[in-house]
């Protein structure tokens, strides 16, 4: 056969059959979306929606904890996988972002922040395997992280944290948050003890998840005060000028619609007075 028609069907066949496509950098943007997909891609985000952390109130404590070790991992320093768990609305994930940006700020595009949606997890082996060849460092967070019945995604979360033969790459930090302290419904965890034979293993099974986050940040119910404060902050920062008592008392009546207090319902309550006051945020 001609050789010069060879390299024409060598041709044809490259063009049918292209290489493929390179891994996804952590280049352009300081937070992404991680997208599996046919083509694996990690889709960046020009602008985080996120609140100052300095907003953020009534979970000092919370705060201290997850910016010191966010600042550690920034600097190139060892720092824990972190579960933030607890009650809806207290700012768990405003508390992550903040976070991030506030590392970021010390040093600029040190961090990047890679969402991973929770239909996702089964994916994120192949998104470690992406990151541990990338020079940044990077937070990958899950949101409202948690797991049902006949779910087995869980297993392959453990193994990804802490326990695969690779291990998690030291270039990665893996934050959560969740409603539940363990990840799993109660009723999942008490009937795996009362059908198993041995009911202690069947518990250890479902509650070790949990273990392999190295620091856990509770978040608690939020009391009258607490809320008055957060209001009030936002209030200051915002410049919005009210009365204490009148803002208080439009405050109070807004959480008493709303069914409870929380810092997502002060707020929508914030977003709601700039709006009729004429004051942009």
């Amino acid at each position: 056969m001609d050789h010069a028609l060879i390299i024409r069907l060598v041709e044809a066949l490259e063009r049918l059959a292209p290489p493929p496509p390179a891994p996804p950098r952590l280049e352009g943007a300081d937070a992404f979306v991680w997208h599996p997909g046919p083509a694996p891609r990690l889709a960046p985000v020009p602008r985080v929606s996120r609140v100052e952390i300095a907003l953020l109130q009534g979970i000092d404590r919370q705060k201290d904890l997850l910016l010191a070790n966010t600042l550690r991992f920034a600097r190139g320093f060892p720092a824990n996988n972190v579960m933030l768990w607890g009650a809806r609305g207290m700012g768990k994930s405003s508390l992550v972002k903040a976070a991030h940006a506030a590392a970021n700020a010390e040093a600029p595009g040190s961090l990047a922040l890679i969402e991973i949606h929770r239909e996702d997890i089964r994916t994120l082996p192949e998104l470690l395997n992406i990151l541990r060849a990338q020079d940044r460092r990077a937070l990958v967070f899950c949101d409202d992280l948690s797991f049902e019945k006949e779910d087995a995604d869980y297993k392959a979360l453990k193994s990804v944290l802490d326990g695969g033969i690779e291990g998690r790459p030291p270039n990665v930090l893996f934050y959560a948050t969740s409603n539940r302290r363990h990840l799993m419904p109660r009723d999942m965890i008490e009937n795996e003890r009362s059908t198993a034979i041995n009911p202690s293993e069947a518990t250890e099974e479902k509650v070790s998840l949990s273990d392999r986050f190295g620091l856990w940040i509770g978040f608690h119910n939020c009391d009258q005060p607490t809320y008055f404060a957060m209001v009030e902050g936002y209030a200051r920062a915002l410049g919005i000028g009210m009365p204490a008592e009148a803002l208080r008392r439009e405050a109070n009546e807004w959480s008493v619609t709303r069914g409870g207090r929380s810092g997502r319902v002060a707020w929508q309550f914030i977003q709601d007075l700039a709006g009729r006051q004429g004051v942009a945020i």
